[in-house]
């Protein structure tokens, strides 16, 4: 047993069927107590009152041992301050009365990181938040090792809030490990495989987890999915970072303007040149090449002069 010490394991002491302890606790118990009061007393008051306050006990201790449990629902069973293991059981059950039992949900929870400001892999300053799910996955550990009071909880319970508080600083703390190590948008290195936090968004969310799963770990949490939901540059630079996006747009677009007016020109003289339409000399079709192109890349319309003579 003492490899189970550190972590979650079965509950495997006695747990009845509910509706079977009902007969004994509702029906067999008021039973003998009536009896005990009706007929003992003709005989020995003494002897009635010994009976009677033994199953007036075993009578609250019987109401005291019963629980329901649902699905996606554990107690932690604690025996005067050992941890006994935890029960997933679900239905109506009865068991030792005197055993601490700690409710806690395995439901999924979902968490939105409001976003927060930090510096990118080249010194940037972003807005980044994300949305993150999360579940309980080890009972021990979120019970024993987790502080509550720390996070606002009561002692001997383990709150909403306190989960919540601490699943919420840990994957603060992750996201800007995460956010350092990567560029908002590509560098000026221009490498194309360079993983940036706006292009590559499944790599990004698969590294998020795996740090916040491994800040997690040490409660009994698990993170199944970490996305970032925001992502902008900070006010401070946003409408420089916005020029310079515009300005990249623009050079892109004349790249591709440029290259099509380029093979649109060497389309047409070698037209010429097949089908004999016109002879141009090395001048006539320098001069033509030149109007072509201030045809073709500029951004207004342009009437070109072609001097075709011979």
């Amino acid at each position: 047993m003492e490899e189970n010490q550190n972590h979650e394991y079965e509950y495997r002491g006695p747990i009845i069927n509910g509706f079977l302890m009902i007969f004994f606790t509702f029906i067999l118990i008021p039973v003998l107590f009536i009896i005990t009061i009706l007929y003992a007393n003709d005989y020995n008051i003494g002897l009635s009152i010994a009976i009677s306050i033994p199953l007036f006990i075993l009578f609250i201790l019987g109401l005291v041992g019963y629980f329901i449990q649902e699905p996606n629902v554990a107690r932690v069973m604690i025996f005067f301050g050992k941890y006994k293991g935890t029960c997933r059981k679900v239905g109506y059950f009865w068991m030792n009365p005197f055993m601490t039992r700690k409710k806690l949900s395995l439901r999924i929870r979902n968490m939105d990181i409001d976003p927060i400001k930090v510096n990118d892999k080249i010194g940037n300053p972003v807005l980044i938040g994300m949305v993150l799910v999360w579940k309980i996955r080890d009972t021990y550990r979120v019970v024993f090792d987790l502080d509550s009071e720390s996070f606002g909880g009561t002692t001997g319970s383990i709150s909403n809030r306190a989960l919540d508080a601490f699943v919420r600083i840990q994957s603060d703390a992750a996201l800007r490990e995460v956010t350092g190590h990567f560029a908002y948008d590509q560098t000026d290195s221009g490498d194309p495989d360079e993983l940036t936090l706006r292009d590559s968004g499944n790599e990004i969310s698969d590294l998020l987890e795996k740090k916040i799963n491994e800040r997690l770990a040490m409660a009994g949490i698990e993170v199944v999915e970490a996305r970032i939901n925001y992502l902008a540059y900070a006010p401070e630079i946003a409408a420089v970072m916005l020029r310079r996006q515009q300005a990249s747009a623009i050079i892109t677009a004349r790249e591709k303007i440029v290259e099509g007016a380029v093979s649109m020109v060497e389309m047409a003289l070698k037209t010429l040149d097949e089908k004999q339409v016109v002879t141009l000399s090395n001048e006539q079709k320098a001069s033509m090449v030149g109007n072509l192109l201030a045809v073709l890349c500029a951004d207004e319309p342009l009437t070109p002069t072609i001097n075709a003579s011979a």
